[in-house]
């Protein structure tokens, strides 16, 4: 099979959640064993940090690749889901897997795996251990599919687990609580292994992480009092200049608010990951933190994709990440001449929540991204006129782009987002310009 001839067997083969969203869904681990024995234990071959959370975790792990491969270590990367190219989901020192790599893979195997019934998810996360074996990587950072305790990933026992942040998401999988939503979280905390959580403000929530680490005796950092002070401040130039007493002061790349609570989070992990005796200079972290993107390939957080106008994209698609972005954008409202969003959001999500926290003073431009998941742009557009959100409707992604920089003015803002597929349809399409 070709490259392409063998990404059309692993979507058509095996449920993909990205595509199908609940239909996908396969919680529990049993499949994920067997497919690792089946490769004699892949994951046991090198270290692994395993990061978890609502929101943040894919900018965490990032982060944290970054910083290990500035550190001297060859790094493997494990996140979902890809954007672009399906092979952006496993990286080894922010290359790509091989697309040759993928074609043997699947062509060695695939007997094997249609007796076992995997999930796409299930074969992707046995493919990406595989390869991390096979290159000879020193660590893997896996970032954790959906909820924590039944998924797939789960099989790792890591050097460090992080977990980023709670708010309800997936609640149709997780629970329709904060307190049952860190429960399934709490899951991926391992007996002896330090675990790191970067918020847990309500206590009922941080109980549940308390106690479910004094059951495996697994040491806890709460991230905001295991670090000194971090004071940082996005300044013109879009970044994050960063003030620190243990880690100096430093610049971080990625613009996006909620990257101040992430860095938190990630310098936490490194201590962490210090008092195990891994050792990081100071200055890994600086550059890693400064040129992220471009050590990982990390994309969709409040990207810049064209400058006059200016258009941002992000994949922020439930309250907690909206909580950050309606802040941003209100920010850019007050510096540019007219704020344009181009919006869609999957049909599984809160809708009503993050409508609730978009910007009343903008012109919208209501969309679907191309899966079967993405609520149809005539009905979102029915939904945000009950919040006051008002503009036209279009049924693809580049209609709507098309049409907004026919409009927009050069002082203009444009936004793309409310699901990251809606980023995943948009960003081709300013590659080609």
């Amino acid at each position: 099979m070709t490259y392409e001839e063998t990404l059309q067997y692993l979507y058509e083969s095996t449920p993909v959640f990205q595509h199908e969203g609940a239909g996908a869904y396969k919680p529990g681990l049993d499949t994920s064993h067997a497919l690792d024995n089946l490769l004699d234990n892949p994951h046991r071959a090198y270290r692994t940090i395993h990061v978890g959370g609502t929101n943040g975790k894919g900018s965490t792990s990032h982060l944290l690749a970054a910083i290990l491969q500035k550190s001297g270590y060859k790094v493997g990367l494990y996140t979902s889901p890809h954007l672009v190219d399906f092979r952006e989901r496993i990286r080894v020192n922010g290359e790509k897997i091989d697309q040759e790599y993928v074609v043997q893979f699947v062509e060695k195997y695939h007997e094997q795996f249609e007796s076992l019934k995997p999930s796409f998810f299930e074969l992707t996360s046995t493919m990406a251990f595989a390869y991390f074996r096979d290159q000879q990587v020193d660590f893997a950072v896996v970032e954790v599919g959906l909820g924590g305790r039944l998924d797939s990933t789960n099989i790792i026992t890591p050097v460090l687990s992080v977990i980023t942040n709670i708010s309800l998401d997936h609640t149709q999988f997780l629970g329709d609580t904060l307190e049952a939503i860190a429960g399934e979280k709490a899951g991926i905390i391992k007996p002896g292994v330090p675990v790191v959580i970067g918020e847990a403000e309500q206590p009922s929530v941080r109980e549940v992480f308390l106690q479910k680490a004094r059951e495996v005796g697994a040491p806890l950092y709460i991230a905001p009092e295991s670090i000194l002070t971090v004071e940082g401040s996005l300044g013109t130039d879009n970044q994050w200049h960063y003030t620190t007493e243990e880690f100096g002061n430093f610049i971080g790349e990625l613009g996006g608010m909620v990257q101040s609570m992430n860095t938190v989070t990630v310098l936490a992990a490194v201590k962490a990951l210090r008092e195990t005796g891994i050792h990081i200079p100071t200055e890994a972290i600086h550059e890693a933190f400064a040129h992220v993107v471009e050590l990982t390939g990390l994309m969709g957080r409040w990207q810049t994709l064209c400058q006059y106008p200016r258009v941002v994209c992000d994949t922020g698609h439930n309250p907690g990440g909206w909580e950050y972005l309606s802040w941003q954008l209100e920010a850019e409202s007050r510096r540019c001449n007219r704020l344009r969003m181009i919006i869609g959001i999957s049909n599984d999500k809160d809708i009503d929540g993050v409508l609730d926290l978009m910007p009343q003073e903008a012109t919208y431009y209501f969309t679907q991204a191309s899966v079967s998941r993405a609520l149809p742009a005539q009905e979102l557009r029915k939904r945000a006129s009950k919040h006051g959100l008002m503009g036209k409707y279009y049924t693809t992604v580049a209609a709507a782009i098309k049409t907004v920089l026919q409009e927009a003015t050069p002082d203009d803002f444009i936004f793309i987002g409310g699901s990251t597929f809606v980023v995943a349809d948009a960003m081709p399409l300013f590659e080609e310009e």
